[in-house]
């Protein structure tokens, strides 16, 4: 049983984010939280404490359940990662996809450029918005 690990290698494990850059990053940006305080990406972290990180405008809150190194399969990620997420923060979720779903009528194929930028400029409204 390892004592402690990595904030950003953790989130990384988990598949939070799709790189260790990325999670590096984001913790840089202040977007990950331990405990309810804003961590750096080396913060180390053990079993029992609480990881919020913000993806996408939305707060998503894990229980380390076994710190690892190591990215695991997806499969696997409920064996060292329960999800804690607040219901308000779901429920914010549930908006911006309820958003995308009603502008893309059903078969019109994958999403234009235009699209694609409209959805951007979505998401930085709410990751701003708070």
């Amino acid at each position: 049983m390892m004592s402690g690990v990595r904030v950003d290698k953790y989130l990384w494990g988990i598949r939070m984010y799709k790189t260790r850059s990325l999670s590096t990053k984001m913790c840089k940006q202040n977007r990950v939280k331990v405990s309810g305080e804003i961590v750096k990406p080396a913060k180390e972290i053990k079993e029992g404490d609480v990881v919020s990180a913000k993806k996408h405008g939305v707060w998503f809150s894990f229980e380390v359940l076994v710190p690892l190194n190591k990215r695991v399969g997806a499969k696997w990620v409920d064996d060292y990662a329960r999800d804690v997420t607040h219901p308000d923060e779901l429920e914010k979720l549930r908006v911006i996809q309820a958003k995308f779903q009603q502008d893309r009528p059903k078969g019109t194929g994958r999403p234009t450029k235009k699209d694609r930028r409209e959805l951007d400029d979505f998401m930085h409204y709410w990751e701003d918005w708070e």
